[in-house]
């Protein structure tokens, strides 16, 4: 094990890694972080395009503790010139990967655009073939999380932009055929993220007030936990303001949290947006399990070793 980078990671390129997740690529021996980049560094972007018009950005590391950038996903899915890759979801299943892709076909200065989700398959983490767009709620849905089913199959949530950000679902036999559910809660939110751990589901949404906390026992119905976490500032070097959008690993019985901060957010910087605000940066914690309660110090030193 080794102490993890604090910040864990930050994008060469453009300095927006955001909504990271974590997968392991066998053939390589290596964990590959997928992340949405946001072009922090471009200048003369009207208002949110420095959000759009980049690919998923790659990154690579032996043991968790220090992360490489790689390259961007290659994507066989560009039906207009101009497009923007969001939330990547990636998991393995019977040796191909597949990716579930926030994809905005163009890039816009506002929030009022159509986004949907595209399925993708891989055999090498790096190319990747698309499989279908698929048909939810509505066209204005982002941030794919995908889990199996105890009872066999898998299901997806999502978060509706449509119905007040609220977190939808959807089930598939095989990761290729999906009929939407509707809604599984009425939070508003961002980023689910669903994982098994201490003999519980739970689901963790970015509420832009720190991140809340769901149980469950069936994957169906979720209890509320009432204290967030990553809430508070914490103190270590670019961690002073809220986490956002996070990916949970769970590995040997421990529970890490990969989320994303905007350092610049600061309450002395509100209303400023230059590059400072925009840029981004990767940090990773780990969960504990306290009374029943998920809690986690962002301020901890973690040892880890993947």
């Amino acid at each position: 094990p080794q102490l993890a980078d604090k910040p864990l990671f930050r994008d060469p390129i453009y300095d927006g890694a955001a909504d990271p997740v974590i997968v392991y690529n066998a053939e390589k021996k290596k964990w590959y972080m997928f992340y949405t980049n946001r072009r922090a560094k471009a200048d003369n972007l009207d208002g949110v395009s420095w959000v759009h018009g980049t690919r998923i950005g790659i990154a690579e590391s032996e043991n968790g503790a220090r992360w490489n950038y790689v390259d961007t996903a290659n994507i066989n899915y560009r039906p207009v010139n101009d497009y923007t890759h969001w939330a990547p979801e990636v998991l393995e299943h019977k040796g191909i990967f597949h990716m579930y892709l926030t994809y905005v076909p163009g890039v816009f200065t506002d929030w009022k655009h159509p986004r949907y989700i595209v399925h993708l398959t891989s055999k090498n983490l790096t190319d990747w073939k698309f499989e279908s767009k698929l048909q939810l709620a509505k066209d204005k849905v982002i941030d794919a999380c995908v889990y199996p089913l105890p009872q066999g199959g898998w299901r997806m949530w999502y978060n509706n932009e449509s119905d007040g950000k609220s977190v939808y679902y959807a089930d598939s036999p095989d990761l290729y055929q999906w009929t939407d559910k509707g809604k599984a809660l009425a939070t508003r939110g961002e980023g689910p993220k669903v994982f098994r751990w201490k003999d519980k589901f739970w689901m963790v949404v970015d509420m832009w007030k720190g991140l809340g906390i769901y149980s469950s026992d069936d994957l169906m119905h979720w209890t509320a936990q009432k204290e967030r976490i990553l809430e508070q500032p914490g103190t270590g070097e670019d961690d002073g303001v809220m986490g956002g959008h996070p990916d949970v690993l769970v590995k040997d019985g421990r529970a890490y949290i990969f989320y994303f901060t905007h350092p610049g957010k600061t309450p002395d910087n509100k209303g400023k947006d230059g590059y400072e605000q925009r840029r981004s940066s990767i940090q990773l914690a780990e969960l504990k399990y306290e009374n029943g309660k998920i809690t986690c110090d962002r301020n901890a030193s973690l040892l880890i070793g993947l």
